[in-house]
């Protein structure tokens, strides 16, 4: 098995071996976390497999979402019930064997208002939610729901206003590091051979008459530009996915619709609940999820036609957020309590539909010129099946046969093993001279991979000390996201391997001078590179707080593209 270390040393080895002219047989462009799905399953067939991303790994949608792995409840009342059943079985695959350090239950009370009826088609809908949950060859891998009182209700989250409700519901779903879980799919891949190169954008599409042969790619670290030929290519860009097309110089078969949806995250004292919450709005859900030392409160659901790298929330979103959460609980929530928002965009399949709340969450895949496949729609919780479907269609015409899919067998980075070292933990903390919750607190992020962790603490101590400015964190955590994680940017690090830009009320500005740091002698920055790291982070954070102010999207998204993207090396030494 190759190394599933994402380096420097290992940047430079995909980067030459993309651009060695040797044609591979799948080039995945997207590295969200359909495309790292596309990349693990065609490489686990003995395929050749690149995958490039022009960003960071997870840096659109796939590290903005609601982090919850789940079926989706309210699709019931849409009667989509193979939606449902293809998530509640991917939803126990992942908290069981693929994902467990990753991917855990979570507890949602849904407030009733209605005495009678409202129970009985609430409990039904959550009845049969848990019974197709053991439709799969995995349990369902959560509680089952159970029924509760007024009084009952009060008692798991004492901050509801009592008659706000006169009973409720309380059923399991799960709950994931969203960009974390993106991150071990690229490792695990990468550990099974294939070749990731994120900041890398492709710029055009090689064909050979009608046929799509490989990708024209700009390397924005080197700023070198080369071909990799493939003798497919799966397009998995999800919100960019029409752009991707256009590069065919064809119109494709299907068009796919932006949704925005933000979330505001805020202490965990504000609201005090020993449950998550489900709340009905005019026109979906509102999720209150418990989120570590904090609250992730989303979403809403909304068109987006602006630039699709850095959506922006607006001074109304937060509003309508605040507004509806406030209207269940006895002590409102204020902007004050505020720590961090973050906006992200769905990337929906589009219809006849004017709502996006209504558009397909279920996914397609086609194939609109000979060499290509694109994948598009779903939700994050059926990468896998997603992925899948793409590997099948992209595979049907090779000469040889393929095997089937694997994915379902191979669990992730980390996954190995985490339960011995879970069980472990006390020992591990006595070891290391460090309290047991924050043993507890890398076994969650990395899992089994905690020993490589360790074993940087090992060669330097003063690793094992917080983060300055973000003491959840501590500093081997930085180091490791860039010796081993793919962290090329401070900005990559703060957002994504942490969340320390969402989960501090300073948005990470402290933190920032410390990590990058950090990071330098990894990543062989000097003085003036760090300053370059830290102003433009700095930078980022104050045009998100200035677009938070804007009271439409227009202005929010004028105001957030004041900063560009993360500045790349090439163009910092040039």
């Amino acid at each position: 098995m190759h190394s599933a270390t994402l380096s420097p040393a290992a940047r430079e080895r995909s980067l030459a071996a993309l651009s060695s002219g040797q044609e591979l047989d799948v080039l995945v462009i997207g590295g969200g976390v359909t495309g790292a799905g596309c990349a693990l399953d065609a490489v686990t067939r003995g395929l050749s497999v690149g995958l490039i991303e022009a960003r960071d790994w997870a840096s659109g949608t796939s590290s903005r979402s609601s982090k919850l792995i789940h079926g989706g409840l309210r699709y019931l009342e849409m009667l989509d019930f193979g939606l449902v059943r293809e998530a509640l079985r991917e939803r126990g695959l992942l908290l069981q064997r693929l994902a467990p350090h990753l991917v855990r239950p979570v507890p949602f009370l849904y407030p009733l208002r209605h005495r009678g009826w409202e129970r009985l088609y609430a409990g039904a809908g959550v009845l049969l939610y848990d019974a197709m949950s053991l439709s799969g060859t995995h349990a369902r891998g959560v509680p089952a729901h159970r029924h509760l009182s007024r009084r009952g209700a009060l008692r798991a989250c004492p901050s509801l206003r009592p008659e706000a409700l006169v009973g409720a519901l309380q059923y399991h779903d799960a709950q994931v590091d969203d960009a974390r879980l993106v991150t071990c799919l690229v490792r695990t891949a990468a550990a099974h051979g294939a070749h990731p190169l994120s900041r890398a954008r492709v710029v055009g599409l090689l064909r050979e008459g009608a046929r799509v042969t490989g990708a024209r790619v700009h390397d924005l670290e080197t700023d070198q530009v080369f071909e990799v030929r493939a003798r497919q290519v799966i397009n998995a860009t999800g919100v960019w996915t029409d752009d991707t097309q256009a590069l065919v110089g064809e119109r494709g078969q299907f068009q796919v619709r932006a949704s925005k949806g933000i979330h505001l995250v805020v202490p965990r004292d504000r609201i005090r609940s020993s449950t998550g919450l489900i709340l009905r709005t005019e026109s979906s859900v509102l999720f209150v999820i418990p989120w570590g030392r904090h609250w992730l409160i989303g979403t809403t659901d909304t068109d987006w036609d602006l630039d699709k790298a850095h959506p922006a929330a607006t001074s109304r979103d937060i509003d309508y957020l605040l507004e509806h959460v406030n209207a269940v609980l006895a002590t409102p929530l204020t902007r004050d309590d505020v720590e961090g928002v973050y906006a992200g965009l769905r990337p929906l399949l589009s219809g006849e539909s004017e709502a996006t709340a209504k558009l397909s969450r279920e996914h397609t895949v086609v194939s609109p010129a000979p060499g290509l496949v694109v994948v598009a729609g779903g939700k994050y919780t059926t990468y896998r099946v997603m992925a899948r479907d793409a590997v099948d269609e992209a595979v049907r015409g090779f000469d040889a046969a393929v095997p089937a899919s694997c994915t379902d067998r191979v669990p992730l980075l980390g996954a190995e093993g985490y339960v011995a070292r879970w069980n472990q933990r006390r020992r591990l903390a006595q070891q290391f001279g460090m309290h047991t919750e924050r043993v507890e607190h890398l076994l969650r992020r990395y899992g089994a991979a905690v020993d490589e962790v360790l074993a940087l603490l090992r060669e330097d101590p003063t690793l094992g000390e917080p983060l300055d400015g973000a003491e959840d964190y501590l500093r081997v955590e930085v180091v490791y996201a860039a010796s081993a994680e793919g962290a090329l940017h401070l900005e990559d690090v703060l957002t994504r391997r942490t969340h320390i830009s969402i989960e501090t009320f300073d948005r990470g500005l402290l933190a920032a001078r410390p990590a990058a740091t950090l990071m330098a002698p990894v990543l062989g920055w000097d003085d003036e590179r760090v300053d370059r790291e830290v102003a433009h982070y700095v930078a980022r954070v104050r045009a998100e707080r200035a677009a938070h102010e804007q009271p439409d999207d227009a202005g929010a998204d004028a105001v957030r593209l004041g900063t560009p993207d993360v500045v790349p090396a090439a163009a910092m030494a040039a």
